[in-house]
């Protein structure tokens, strides 16, 4: 490639994707292995590589991480053991300062000391030795070195290997042909200090410097203090005097001080880490226990206690705790058996009231055909008469079936089934309703059988249920019942066009004895109850019961049922919010001018109109419906979808023909 040109990139063409850098066919390993795993499609740059290397850096540590975010002995022990050993540095940095900064002051007073004593003698020796001015250069040169020689060993001397002493002369550098002279076999060359000898020979007082102290011998060198002053020979020539004083004592006792405060901190980390480890346990075995016991009283073993030793705070918490548990198994007991004392008296009432129900049935079937014989209100009060037991009897059945729910004791007795047929037979029924109510139901998708294995007598319960409110709700108009299969569920929705859905009102729809409006009467003498049976129907087949309404413009219920008995549901054929909703209209309304095609609504019909039913037309996919966070799988409940929001929430997408799911938070899946 030439200097300025391009380097292709993952996505340009002609380049292949997730292609290493190296050479060879192929490239590298670890490219082989990205190649194989896809982690470069569509031309990402990097990204997965990242993600990959972050995956597997991260394995082994997630053991780890998991142990250290769960176990709180162990975060603070381990915090206990940072801070002590932080506090056991920072002590031991200080300790071992002052130590040294200590003996190197001591012993640099007394060095100090002892070479002002050495250049003293060294001076009066000076004077004290007769000068040798007749002699000539040579004698003189000569006499001075075998004065600085005696000079020098006569000072070491006293020393018994406490300093050495060098003696070197002022004007030349080269000691060794001038006269240099060393006691202990100290390399003067190397051991005295290049940067000290100027200050010495220029000035007047003493200087000192840290140094390294070498051996000619091969002895190792050893750290050291150079004290230096330039004196007078006996000739009056100049030359400079120093003191060597080696720290090797000082080193060793600074060693020694070291090594025993890491001993001791170390000892003292583990041991204040041990302290911590014991302190902690007396506080988080308690807890640990009171964890243990909350989590197998939630699971329903409400006699577990936790075991209370001493009177300390932890003692009382488990008093406390165990009062608590004490409390709480009373009061669900106590609940446990109204709740038994409830279902046994709507039983046994239920029960007990057909004997006396089926007299008095038999009664007024006798009263009811001779009504004929009567004055018009002893007839009319016979046929109220006869309504009003066929209501009774309807309410002492769906007690008894919300008794068995409450007991647990309903029972599925599921079978491969037509939905189809259950629905004809729905209608069927209905139709007497429908021709007083001058509403016409019709039925889309049952041109393919729609099987599931369901309980056909409950599933028949629950669309009857649908249907008949439908229609008592429809204000005349049509009745729309869509069947549809997709995936794994069938679906069965039942849409009509009447009042409608107060905004949170289709999470109130399926309680028992809920009335939308309490001032509205139930033409056809309903108990209450139906929609509340019919929710626990689809929850014993593990489907859902939804609703979902607009103020004026209708509502829908739609009942979802697995194709297979306990296969889990993903998602229901048909949306919750119908196509036709005022949002989904009003949103085609918004984009007819960039569609090239009219899209068009179900018109609202007047009430007697036997005109065909409009279709709705397939509209694209809408955005996701608003649900209610309580809203729980096979819950029934669905918040009410608002008029012209904008735009975030609306229909979900249909079966049609790729069969994608609507889930039963109102998302679309497949």
């Amino acid at each position: 490639m030439t200097a300025g040109s391009a380097a292709p990139k993952p996505g340009d063409p002609g380049v292949r994707t997730g292609r290493t850098a190296g050479p060879g066919r192929g490239g590298s390993r670890f490219g082989r292995l990205l190649r194989g795993g896809r982690l470069f499609r569509d031309g990402a740059r990097g990204g997965p590589v990242l993600r990959l290397f972050a995956r597997w850096v991260r394995r082994p540590l997630l053991p780890a991480v998991r142990l250290w975010r769960r176990n709180i002995q162990l975060r603070i022990v381990a915090g206990t053991l940072l801070m002590s050993l932080g506090v056991v540095l920072l002590l031991g940095i200080v300790v071992i300062g002052q130590v040294r900064n200590g003996l190197l002051e001591a012993k640099e007073r007394a060095a100090q000391s002892q070479a002002a004593g050495g250049f003293s003698a060294a001076q009066d020796r000076a004077a004290t030795t007769p000068s040798t001015s007749g002699q000539q250069d040579g004698g003189r040169a000569g006499s001075s070195v075998n004065w600085r020689s005696t000079l020098v060993e006569q000072l070491a001397s006293g020393g018994q290997s406490a300093f050495n002493v060098v003696a070197l002369s002022l004007d030349t550098g080269d000691t060794a042909s001038r006269g240099a002279r060393a006691s202990g076999e100290v390399d003067p060359t190397t051991s005295i200090p290049a940067d000290l000898r100027p200050s010495v020979a220029q000035g007047t007082g003493t200087f000192q410097k840290f140094t390294r102290i070498h051996y000619t011998s091969g002895k190792a060198s050893e750290p050291g203090l150079v004290i230096g002053k330039r004196l007078n020979d006996a000739d009056g020539d100049q030359y400079e005097l120093y003191y060597l004083f080696p720290l090797t004592q000082e080193e060793d006792s600074l060693t020694l001080v070291k090594g025993t405060l890491a001993t001791a901190g170390l000892f003292v980390v583990v041991l204040l880490g041990a302290i911590a480890w014991l302190m902690v346990r007396q506080v988080v075995t308690p807890v640990r226990m009171a964890a243990g016991i909350a989590e197998r009283l939630s699971a329903g073993r409400l006699q577990e206690r936790m075991k209370v030793t001493g009177e300390d705070d932890i003692a009382r918490l488990g008093e406390a705790f165990n009062k608590m548990a004490s409390n709480l198994q009373l009061k669900i007991q106590q609940l446990e058996e109204l709740s038994r004392m409830q279902r046994r008296f709507v039983s046994d009432v239920s029960h007990e009231l057909r004997t006396p129900l089926t007299t008095v049935r038999m009664a007024a079937d006798v009263i009811h055909e001779a009504r004929v014989d009567f004055d018009p209100i002893t007839a009319r009060s016979a046929e109220l008469l006869g309504d009003q037991l066929d209501r009774f009897e309807s309410l002492l059945s769906d007690l008894l079936e919300i008794s068995r729910f409450d007991a647990g004791a309903a029972a599925l007795e599921a079978e491969p089934i037509d939905l189809r047929q259950v629905v004809r037979r729905v209608i069927g029924g209905a139709e007497p309703l429908a021709e007083r109510k001058g509403t016409r139901i019709v039925v889309l998708g049952d041109k393919q059988p729609v099987v599931a294995e369901a309980d056909a007598r409950r599933v028949e319960r629950v669309l009857r249920n649908l249907v008949v409110n439908a229609v008592e709700h429809g204000e005349g108009r049509d009745v729309v019942v869509k069947l549809a299969a997709a995936g794994g569920a069938v679906a069965v929705a039942v849409r009509d066009y009447g009042v409608g859905l107060k905004p949170g009102e289709a999470t109130r729809v399926f309680n028992r004895f809920w009335r939308a409006d309490p001032a509205r009467a139930r033409t056809t003498g309903g108990t209450g109850l139906g929609l509340s049976i019919a929710v626990e129907d689809a929850r014993l087949h593990g489907g859902w019961l939804q609703a979902w309404g607009e103020p004026g413009g209708g509502s829908q219920f739609r009942l979802t049922l697995p194709r297979t008995a306990d296969e889990p549901l993903r998602g229901s054929p048909i949306p919750l919010e119908p196509e036709d909703s005022r949002r989904n209209r009003e949103q085609a309304a918004a984009g007819r001018d960039q569609e090239s095609g009219r899209l068009t609504a179900v018109p609202a019909q007047p009430v007697g109109d036997r005109s065909a039913l409009a279709v709705p037309p397939r509209l694209p996919a809408p955005p996701r419906a608003t649900v209610d966070p309580t809203a729980l799988p096979g819950s029934g409940a669905r918040v009410v979808a608002r008029a012209a929001t904008d735009g975030d929430g609306g229909g979900v997408g249909t079966a049609g023909g790729n069969g994608h799911l609507e889930r039963e938070d109102g998302t679309r899946g497949r």
